[in-house]
């Protein structure tokens, strides 16, 4: 039988059972979250065509890759870019078990970008060498003494690069290989949960349980002709945990950890999903979860026209392509929640490189369809998440590249990788940020000095870090002090009407003990103008609040209401509607506060200072005008 006709019959008896399979669990199929037994699930791993690859992709779907760039010139420029860096990792040595701290993080994540670009460039070229060179790969992590279980994340994206390439090269590896592979795969990851005290991520409700759950799903798939038991309970226990996470998107698609960490637990759920369906030709459900058919289009909607993301919680506001973007694109044809993507990717490729789209930029090939006219964008230019960690964005318009964009954050400090940014902001005009969130501070760092970064308490020294306190972000400082770091802030009004977009945020119970309340509203009006306002009632006579904004724009006119900042050939006026008579002042945050801190380069802090009356009231007011915008609503701000 010829190699074309091997493949496709046994495709098309893996269509045929999966259609026969389906049929008969169409319902339980549809359910969620899903409610499959362990026996059930034992049925569908006895049934399943245990041919190699299967995971992500069949036989057929690989061998058909090559042709992928003749439909689609952008593939055509993956396609190359991934030749040329696993032509260049030949000339690099496989991965050493090396720790960070009490990480082995990445070392893990450089295996996974190594074996899916190895193993996926061999499919593209049929050159042996790429295989070869994967198998030595893998067997250097099989190696490993195991794979540092106390933090499971990276057992978690091990076992998934060891399942990838044993799946995918099954029949270029040696049987020897495959046999070390293969029970590195078992010991040192699929049973470690079922085995040993290594098992605390397992109920997990954050990132951890869809990165931990997708990777050691992987490898019990990849083995399961071998370890049908093991293969059934990891499937199960997956199908039945990782919902805990999925909660997450409930009801708009919103991620409470942030753009960064949406980035790597959803990829870890679109994985498994798309796992699921290789295999079994169903999901059981898991997609159906609450809020995960809008979440392709989260991370646009937190993106502002500079190109960075609003990037609460503890992230990065860079952004690169996101492969998984094209699996939601595709899974719910919404091309334009690819907007922006495309030419990220474009100018990657066009520098020899597809490291734009990270250690999963392989799977583009799997999941990108041909590029068509540009879509109509359905998304709203304003948003908000109505989650536990609630946001809203507004913006001006979609196309237009001057066009203004404010994102505001609610919360709580205590959340999953949570900072005491209740109440702060980002803005983007002309195509500038002008007010900028920090970000995360280096985890390595701050655990090598002994302190504690993971405590959430009112006390604990990750409120000592000035990125992660309220003094070093966009919101208000009372009487020096900090936000309270169990409290909430919630979104109470919220309004998408075309030239006065607004929302309300009361962060009274933030600020309990400082204030009675304290609302911030903030709106954007037709004239691309935002207007930041603050209420504070019950304030104790004599307080100092500060109102602060991070900017990378240098500073004018200080000694005025009105400041200006400029940046390039763009400029933004901020001015002080109330109280009318603070004048701004500009606080250095490039330099650390602490010898623990790290620097902040090109930023400052413009602000200002407001000292409450007798009566504990005061207003604050603070209009920022783009450099472009012809027209201001400062007048009626003033009758108001």
């Amino acid at each position: 039988m010829s190699r074309t006709c091997s493949v496709t019959c046994t495709s098309s008896l893996a269509i045929l059972w999966l259609s026969l399979a389906l049929s008969a669990h169409g319902a339980e199929q549809a359910s969620y979250p899903p409610s499959i037994s362990l026996d059930d699930v034992g049925q569908w791993v006895e049934k399943a065509p245990k041919e190699h690859p299967r995971l992500l992709a069949s036989k057929a779907d690989l061998a058909a890759l090559h042709q992928s760039d003749r439909k689609d010139p952008l593939a055509r420029m993956v396609v190359q870019a991934i030749v040329r860096e696993a032509t260049s990792l030949q000339r690099e040595e496989p991965v050493r078990r090396q720790l960070q701290g009490r990480r082995l993080l990445g070392v893990s994540r450089q295996a996974v970008e190594r074996v899916l670009t190895l193993a996926i460039a061999y499919h593209l070229t049929g050159d042996r060498q790429h295989a070869d060179r994967c198998e030595r790969e893998m067997l250097a992590a099989a190696r490993f003494t195991d794979w540092n279980p106390s933090h499971f994340l990276d057992v978690g994206e091990m076992t998934f690069a060891l399942a990838i390439g044993y799946d995918w090269l099954f029949d270029q590896l040696s049987p020897a290989s495959r046999e070390e592979i293969r029970r590195a795969i078992v010991e040192k990851g699929v049973r470690l949960p079922w085995e040993t005290r290594h098992n605390g991520w397992v109920r997990a409700a954050n990132n951890w349980g869809q990165v931990c759950h997708g990777g050691i799903t992987a490898g019990a798939l990849a083995v399961m002709e071998d370890e049908p038991d093991l293969a059934a309970r990891t499937v199960h226990s997956a199908l039945h945990n990782v919902t805990r996470s999925m909660a997450s998107f409930a009801p708009e698609g919103s991620y409470p950890e942030g753009p960064s960490y949406w980035s790597y637990g959803t990829t870890y759920n679109v994985i498994l999903i798309a796992l699921l369906e290789s295999v079994f030709g169903s999901d059981f459900g898991l997609s159906h979860a609450p809020g995960f058919d809008k979440t392709g289009q989260y991370l646009s909607l937190v993106t502002g026209p500079s190109g960075l993301a609003f990037n609460y919680a503890d992230g990065s506001a860079s952004r690169g392509v996101e492969p998984a973007l094209f699996w939601f694109a595709a899974r719910y044809d919404r091309p334009d929640w690819l907007l922006g993507e495309r030419e990220m990717l474009r100018a990657s490729a066009k520098r020899d490189s597809v490291r734009a789209g990270g250690r999963f930029a392989p799977l583009l090939l799997l999941w990108m369809r041909p590029e068509e006219a540009p879509p109509e964008i359905r998304m709203p230019l304003s948003w908000q998440s109505r989650s536990e960690t609630p946001i809203a964005v507004h913006r001006s318009s979609w196309t237009d590249p001057q066009a203004t964009f404010v994102g505001l954050k609610g919360g709580s400090p205590s959340g999953s990788h949570g900072q005491m940014d209740i109440g702060s902001f980002v803005l983007d005009a002309d195509g500038i940020r002008w007010a900028y969130d920090l970000g995360a501070e280096g985890y390595h760092r701050i655990e090598s000095r002994g302190m504690d970064l993971w405590s959430r308490a009112q006390n604990s020294d990750r409120w000592t870090i000035f990125r992660q306190s309220n003094h070093g972000h966009n919101t208000l400082v009372i009487d020096d002090q900090l936000q309270q770091a169990s409290a909430h802030g919630e979104i109470t009004e919220f309004s998408d009407r075309p030239g006065e977009a607004s929302s309300l945020l009361d962060m009274s119970k933030v600020y309990e003990g400082q204030a009675d309340s304290v609302q911030r509203r903030v709106a954007l009006f037709a004239s691309r103008e935002v207007v930041i306002e603050d209420r504070l009632v019950g304030l104790k006579p004599g307080s100092r609040v500060r109102w602060g904004m991070i900017t990378k724009g240098t500073p004018e006119r200080l000694d005025e209401p009105t400041l200006e900042l400029r940046e390039d050939d763009e400029r933004l006026r901020l001015r002080i509607i109330s109280p009318g008579a603070a004048r701004w002042k500009v606080i250095d945050t490039a330099t650390p506060r602490n010898e623990w801190d790290s620097p902040n380069t090109g930023t400052r802090m413009v602000a200002f200072e407001a000292v409450a009356p007798e009566g504990g009231n005061l207003r604050l007011t603070v209009l920022a005008t783009p450099g472009s915008a012809s027209e201001t609503v400062a007048d009626r701000l003033r009758a108001e």
